[in-house]
């Protein structure tokens, strides 16, 4: 794992299981296959020991970062793989989506809690997600959706954010806005000009930010 974890952060050209045990020194890939595709152990025990270790060692009072990355695919049988704007490439690409939350302080900063996001291509066919190994469970759910329920989790699992920050695609969703409000959470997100706001002066004439603030 510690090899595997290194190698993803390594300057390795493609993060295959050849070339990731070449840089670890492995004498092939048998190890990281195994870990990936054999090993028995489970993914959101390890998150909450993760975020559990965070919030020993990182202290109270930190912000909870908000945001979704994409990951680049050429096939087309990774889970929620897909047509998708990403960041990542800056364009609609074949990708993966995950919502990632991460934990910062001023002794140091880590991710916590993650959910891949899966359309509607995915959910709506079941046997192409028991392919992939996704639960018949998991049905479909927007990103917004997606970072609520990790806000939820991080706070049910007592860890100690006492602000939370994201960029528009989060901001500009008054579900999200409204759960950190019920919640007790400070929060600092960001929102599209376009974003329709009540101008408590004037009768609550309804306004953008744009024109509300003056900017251009």
């Amino acid at each position: 794992m510690r090899d595997y974890v290194r190698g993803l952060l390594a300057p390795v050209g493609r993060k295959n299981g050849w070339q990731l045990a070449e840089w670890a020194g492995h004498r092939d890939p048998a190890g990281l296959q195994h870990l990936l595709n054999g090993a028995r152990w489970d993914a959101d025990a390890v998150r909450d020991d993760v975020r559990d270790y965070v919030a020993e060692r990182l202290g109270p009072g930190g912000v909870l970062i908000i945001d979704d990355t994409g990951f680049v695919k050429k096939g087309t049988t990774s889970a929620g793989v897909g047509q998708q704007y990403t960041g990542t490439s800056g364009k609609i690409d074949n990708c993966q989506i995950g919502v990632f939350a991460a934990y910062a302080t001023s002794s140091g900063r880590a991710l916590v809690d993650r959910e891949l996001y899966l359309p509607k291509a995915w959910t709506s066919d079941r046997e192409r997600c028991r392919a992939a190994k996704i639960p018949d469970e998991r049905g479909f759910a927007t990103k917004g959706e997606l970072a609520r329920e990790i806000v939820r989790r991080c706070l049910a699992a007592g860890l100690p954010a006492a602000w939370v920050t994201a960029d528009e695609a989060y901001g500009q969703d008054w579900n999200f806005r409204r759960l950190l409000e019920q919640l007790g959470l400070g929060y600092v997100v960001a929102v599209p000009k376009s974003q329709q706001i009540k101008c408590l002066a004037g009768g609550g004439v309804t306004q953008t930010v744009t024109r509300a603030f003056g900017l251009k």
